[in-house]
């Protein structure tokens, strides 16, 4: 085992094609990979594939984590506002961890502040990123020192051996 990874998934509506890519790139890394969302149970992706929940938000210790990654699809949009992903993300950035996030999932890096002065993408440029102090570059994967974006489904393996790649070089 090289370490451990963290993927937070919306319980209901997480994108599966930015999930299961990942996941599976990470694992064959030699990462454990560790499924985080708002409830315990098995978390289901907008077309039904499922997610073993292993650990609730309130749970979550960035420092058990070489990296913490946030999974888009529309559930995702639920976590904008809550205060237990923004303090994960911000203590992500504090501890120097790896902070990642795909799709419309980097609104809530947004909305946490983790973006200021930072280049990152999502799905669209939806005013989200410069609303956070960041700035929207249109790019499939965005890399701007320990925070690592991307667009959505068609990057997700990119974005991963991103992922990759940074953890290998710590």
């Amino acid at each position: 085992m090289t370490g451990q990874v963290l993927l937070i998934v919306a319980f209901t509506r997480f994108q599966e094609k930015e999930y299961d890519p990942p996941k599976e790139i990470l694992t064959k890394a030699g990462y454990r990979v560790v499924i985080a969302s708002s409830r315990l149970g098995t978390a289901t992706g907008k077309v039904g594939g499922q997610a073993p929940v292993d650990l609730t938000l309130d749970q979550v210790k960035p420092a058990d984590f070489d990296a913490v990654c946030f999974i888009g699809g529309p559930g995702s949009f639920d976590y904008y506002d809550d205060p237990t992903c923004h303090q994960i993300a911000r203590d992500t950035v504090t501890q120097g961890k790896l902070l990642a996030a795909i799709c419309a999932a980097p609104g809530i890096l947004a909305r946490a502040g983790v973006l200021k002065g930072k280049k990152a993408t999502m799905f669209d440029d939806t005013g989200e990123i410069a609303r956070g102090g960041g700035t929207f570059v249109h790019q499939g994967v965005v890399i701007d020192g320990r925070l690592i974006t991307a667009d959505g489904p068609a990057t997700a393996r990119a974005w991963a051996e991103a992922i990759v790649t940074a953890l290998h070089g710590q």
